[in-house]
């Protein structure tokens, strides 16, 4: 093992870095029987929402009920656990060895240039980064967090071997700002360990800070947690804890964390873990000198996890080297705040999210079972349409579009005032047809609606007359297709002839008399309906348009309006199917998918055509 370190002590482990970052997330990845749940709240808590160690300007009852979540769990685990002093042992020896082979080594002058070209002298195995920078300055010395050696990073405490080219980087160099944070995330994981007790996967740094996964035993992270981490990684802080490197064998590797599921995995050589105070873990380094270095630390965000299952949970930081940084970071914070686009979003109505179909915009076709439970259609509809297991639950393909605007419709209060709310859409739908009975364009499984959805007061059906604009818009559709139409009124089943069907009735008697029919206990359980009948060129009767009065849907939903169900064309497939053998295939001129065809009548006019043909695209 020692012939190893003769070049790079510190160095073992860069060969075989990809490899092991992939076989820890393989092994990750078998471990996360359930994934992350989503919502369409942020998982990830806005940091200037909890409430942290260092608060000091908190409403009184806030801190009051952060305190009391807070002290459910002690600060630190008494006693701490058992693996803690057992990898301190192994890594004590280890350093020792380590420690004996640099003392072991030949010492030679070196030279060291520096990034304008001047050269400063050196010993081998005992000049290290830190000294020269402390030669140039003591501000430099103070301000630099990693060392670069011959274009590769290096620790600021390490010998250096040999004449080399050397840079010190502070915290503003982009490199300098990774090691900085990857140091910190050492931090928060022995914050986890000594609060938790938790088994600790990866943590790396990230383009806005650090973060840390890890198993946690029956227990999920909270934003009450916050203070606690925050404490104990300021005590760590405090300590000014020394990062310490050492070059471990797979043997002793498995034997040092024989507790951790997380860290056994393939390994054909040996790889480097850092110290720093009781905290040990496999890393690749480089590190900054001591955890003193940090001057900022706060606990930004969480990934939530599962206590029943075994599946990591994810803790987020953020750290600077002074606090001025972390004052305008807080700042940053609560402008991006003002501008999320949900906020944004939310309160100009422009959209909304919703967690039974979260990571959906425009119009979701996919909703958990508990919207359809809530609908009614779980319970008598479910045969017809498309199930998924996702995250161990039921999911389905939305058969129908009136469920998911009764959710937009409850996003927020409505007043009476608003009424009547008129929500439409060509909405894809699904569902789950027999292959028997698929026919062409006239029975598919996917399909368009052209819906509309009527939030209104029941007064308000027939005056100010809700039915009649619904009539109103069909005769102006059906009329540029030249369809002649009749109205069927579908009462409830049971003969059942209440008030709003007499609403109905004389709707259509204002509006249609004559051309309408009674046909009894046709209409839906939840409300009566006419239907429109169009009649094609061959004098076939297709029902395509319909009018349907809802009072359960709503109910379901705790809403109090009626809802007026309306589609003009239906389906759009099957109404392209109508008008393709309506009119034979001779399109009127306004929908031919071919308008005007140019052709000539001999070669010599091939050119003109191509004249016309570009005089057409100009002109369109």
């Amino acid at each position: 093992m020692l012939r190893l370190l003769t070049r790079r002590p510190y160095r073992c482990t860069y060969r075989h870095r990809l490899p092991l970052l992939a076989h820890i997330y393989r092994h990750r990845s078998t471990a996360m029987a359930t994934p992350v749940a989503s919502s369409s709240q942020p998982i990830q808590i806005p940091a200037l929402e909890a409430t942290h160690a260092n608060d000091t300007k908190k409403p009184k009852e806030k801190k009051d009920k952060a305190a009391a979540a807070a002290s459910q769990y002690p600060l630190e685990l008494q006693p701490p656990p058992g693996y803690i002093d057992h990898r301190i042992k192994m890594f004590e020896e280890l350093q020792e060895q380590y420690t004996q082979f640099v003392k072991a080594q030949p010492r030679e002058e070196i030279t060291i240039t520096m990034p304008d070209g001047s050269q400063r002298k050196g010993t081998s195995w005992e000049t290290s980064p830190m000294d020269v920078a402390k030669e140039v300055s003591k501000s430099l010395s103070e301000r630099v967090v990693i060392a670069k050696v011959d274009d590769q990073l290096w620790d600021l405490e390490r010998p250096l071997e040999s004449s080399c080219k050397l840079e010190l980087l502070d915290f503003d160099h982009p490199e300098g700002k990774r090691v900085f944070w990857h140091s910190s995330a050492h931090v928060l994981g022995e914050a986890a360990e000594r609060h938790y007790g938790c088994h600790l996967c990866i943590g790396p740094p990230t383009d806005d800070g650090f973060f840390y996964e890890m198993a946690i035993p029956d227990r999920v992270v909270t934003m009450t947690d916050y203070p606690a981490l925050e404490k104990v990684s300021e005590m760590a802080i405090k300590d000014k804890q020394r990062f310490e490197a050492s070059c471990c064998s797979k043997e002793k590797l498995l034997e040092m964390f024989d507790y951790n599921m997380y860290k056994k995995f393939p390994m054909d050589r040996s790889t480097t873990v850092y110290r720093c105070g009781p905290m040990i873990d496999l890393c690749v380094g480089p590190h900054i000198p001591h955890t003193g270095k940090i001057k900022a630390f706060m606990v930004t965000k969480y990934f939530l996890g599962d206590a029943k299952n075994d599946s990591l949970q994810r803790i987020y930081g953020i750290s600077f080297p002074d606090k001025k940084q972390m004052s305008e970071y807080k700042t940053f914070l609560a402008e991006a705040a003002k501008r999320d686009h949900r906020k944004i979003g939310r309160e100009q109505e422009l959209f909304f999210f919703n967690d039974l179909s979260p990571g959906s915009f425009i119009s979701p076709n996919m909703y958990n079972a508990k919207l359809w439970e809530t609908s009614g259609h779980w319970q008598n509809y479910k045969d017809d349409m498309f199930t998924l297991d996702i995250e161990k639950e039921k999911w389905a393909l939305k058969p129908m579009n009136c469920p998911g605007h009764c959710l937009i419709f409850d996003s927020r209060d409505r007043s009476y005032r608003e009424l009547p709310i008129r929500m439409a859409e060509f909405g894809i739908v699904h569902r789950n047809e027999a292959s028997g009975a698929l026919t062409g364009l006239t029975r598919v499984r996917r399909f368009m609606q052209d819906d509309t959805h009527v939030f209104c007061m029941p007064s308000q059906v027939v005056l100010p007359d809700e039915i009649g604009l619904l009539f109103d818009f069909m005769e102006s559709i059906y009329g540029i297709f030249g369809f002649e139409y009749r109205f069927e009124l579908s009462t409830r089943p049971e003969n059942y002839l209440g008030t709003v069907e007499t609403q109905l009735r004389e709707a259509l008697d204002k509006h249609h008399p004559g051309q309408w029919q009674l046909n009894p206990g046709d209409g839906a359980f939840y409300g009566p309906k006419i239907d429109i009948y169009i009649r094609d060129a061959l004098r076939r009767s297709f029902q395509c348009a319909t009018i349907q009065l809802d009072f359960q849907l709503p109910e379901r939903f705790n809403l109090k309006p009626v809802m007026i169900h309306r589609a003009i064309l239906g389906s759009l497939e099957r109404f392209i199917a109508i008008i393709t053998e309506h009119f034979g295939g001779k399109w009127p001129f306004w929908i031919s998918p071919r308008q005007v065809l140019v052709i000539p009548v001999a070669v010599p006019y091939v050119s003109q055509r191509t004249k016309c043909r570009t005089s057409e695209h100009s002109f369109s």
